[in-house]
């Protein structure tokens, strides 16, 4: 009889659509939740309220292997998140929020540069909040694709946040992994750090620039932030220097560096003292060599990748008036910044392209629009938003 009973139910899982099949594992899987939700300090109310109309959403299953951090080369991901739009953003924002900043960095030891840079390569200071529903990202995670006790962990603190905080769910948008606010907290990471600065009872990373500054702060503070420390320098490596053994956790003092030769990237002394810090080369020996202490490590905390704390490191010098990178990056094919790239969307609109409104963001329609054009111009139809792509469509404009 079981068997007749199980051969019955999957001759039925056949004749349901592909979206029906999700929906119905979606909803057991949900059901699932309430229980581990309980344990989590979720009521059943909360739960049952605000799980009662959710849908999945498998569009953010295939972002799960997509994140630009890994997939993007190290040029353009720079090149787009340290330009000289965000660097005159980020100073007129530092500007405008400077008693914020200043009280910030009194209480917690991080300096305005760096919660700035923070600020402006998470959400470019405001601008990019990210739009989707943490509640229906994170059930999706929750049940679908890989690392689902992680997501659920995460789905239940936004349960939370609901429930205690008084937040409305609608105000909970965010990125495809559920990062959300002027600093794209997780949620988890809001119950954690999240300070009220604002002094309104309330905890506000959405309309709150207060909140959100110092809550980041506090972040890199709990990450081991120490003030007064150098994040690390670009550095000049001597020509018969080796580099195996390279890495930002094999640190050494500055002293044994200055043995091996390195200098700062203009050629001056490293600084004095025994600092320990590892040598970065994320292109490889040929391209830029930093020397990153523990305070990289605390960026790096903020999104596990060598990439994003890389652009938050240099981001923050240029927001305290420093140079752009000394050494240029191993390729013959340079990345775009922001305003380039919406200068190559135009000049492919302007050849009939359908690409909607220019806004910077190399998307599948902008590739594939590349793709097609580029075989005139006497490129590889390979749909790469390079300085080379950017420089065959001005030439033929």
């Amino acid at each position: 009889m079981k068997t007749r009973y199980a051969a019955s139910l999957a001759a039925l899982a056949l004749t349901l659509s592909p979206a029906a099949q999700g929906a119905d594992s979606f909803a057991a899987c949900l059901a699932g939740l309430r229980a581990p939700a309980a344990k989590a300090g979720v009521s059943g109310a909360t739960f049952d309220t605000h799980t009662a109309s959710l849908a999945p959403d498998m569009a953010v299953i295939d972002l799960l292997d997509a994140q630009p951090e890994f997939k993007t080369p190290i040029w353009d991901y720079m090149a787009a998140l340290v330009d000289d739009e965000r660097v005159a953003d980020g100073k007129d924002g530092m500007a405008r929020w400077r008693a914020e900043l200043d009280r910030a960095a009194a209480r917690y030891g991080v300096d305005p540069a760096t919660i700035a840079a923070v600020w402006g390569v998470e959400s470019n200071y405001g601008r990019t909040l990210g739009g989707r529903p943490l509640l229906t990202s994170l059930s999706t995670l929750s049940c679908f694709g890989r690392r689902q006790a992680y997501f659920r962990g995460e789905f239940y603190a936004t349960l939370k946040i609901i429930q205690d905080e008084h937040i409305d769910p609608d105000r909970l948008k965010g990125s495809w992994a559920g990062a959300f606010g002027q600093t794209q907290f997780m949620p988890s990471t809001y119950l954690r750090l999240a300070v009220d600065f604002d002094g309104d009872g309330r905890r506000d990373l959405v309309d709150s620039v207060p909140d959100a500054l110092a809550s980041t702060a506090n972040f890199l503070k709990r990450a081991g932030w120490s003030g007064g420390l150098d994040w690390g320098y670009e550095v000049r490596l001597p020509a018969a220097m080796s580099t195996a053994g390279a890495g930002r956790k094999n640190k050494h003092p500055l002293g044994f560096w200055r043995g091996q030769g390195v200098t700062r990237a203009d050629g001056s002394p490293l600084p004095p003292g025994q600092t320990p810090a590892g040598l970065l080369l994320p292109a490889g020996p040929n391209g830029p060599a930093f020397l990153v202490t523990r305070n990289f490590d605390a960026l790096y905390a903020y999104n596990a990748a060598e990439s994003y704390a890389l652009a938050i490191a240099h981001l923050s010098d240029r927001l305290r008036g420093g140079a752009p990178l000394a050494q240029a990056w191993p390729t013959d094919d340079p990345g775009l910044s922001r305003a380039e790239r919406r200068e190559l969307q135009r000049l492919l609109i302007a050849r009939g392209y359908e690409l909607g409104e220019p806004d910077g963001m190399i998307g599948a329609r902008t590739r594939e629009a590349l793709r097609a054009a580029q075989p005139a111009l006497g490129l590889p139809a390979d749909g790469r938003a390079g300085q080379k792509a950017l420089r065959a469509l001005r030439r033929a404009d």
